[in-house]
């Protein structure tokens, strides 16, 4: 189970880098919760809010803890991303270094995510990058 868990992180990752939004969706139930908002598509609002405005983007992970209870588990993620900007803010880039805190449900789709948070510890560059 730790491993599918793993494996739908990299998903996400996924997702965010090549702006699937769709596929970024079907990760999280419907009324998950994540950077102060509830529910799926208000998720994907926010962040396609922040990486609809910037070039390539690259979602690195490891050092993954996943703790299991049957039905429900919880997964503390290292993360480095990198934002290249485009337009008025190429040239620049903003990187962030954290954890994800991602709380996850078994369902008949697989593992989904129903929180997520961000704990951003060191930050690189221009933060406007995300603002595009």
């Amino acid at each position: 189970m730790r491993d599918e868990i793993v494996e739908r992180l990299a998903t996400v990752a996924l997702a965010l880098d090549t702006k699937d939004w769709p596929l970024l969706g079907s990760l999280f139930v419907e009324d998950a919760t994540g950077y102060g908002k509830r529910g799926r598509e208000a998720i994907v609002a926010q962040t396609r809010a922040h990486l609809d405005g910037v070039g390539a983007t690259q979602h690195l992970l490891g050092n993954h803890r996943v703790t299991v209870d049957d039905t429900t588990a919880r997964s503390l993620t290292y993360a480095r991303v990198h934002h290249v900007g485009i337009g008025p803010m190429e040239g620049k880039f903003f990187e962030c270094m954290g954890e994800y805190d991602d709380r996850w449900r078994r369902t008949a789709n697989g593992w989904q995510l129903t929180h997520r948070a961000f704990d951003m510890q060191i930050m690189l560059g221009d933060f406007a990058v995300l603002r595009g």
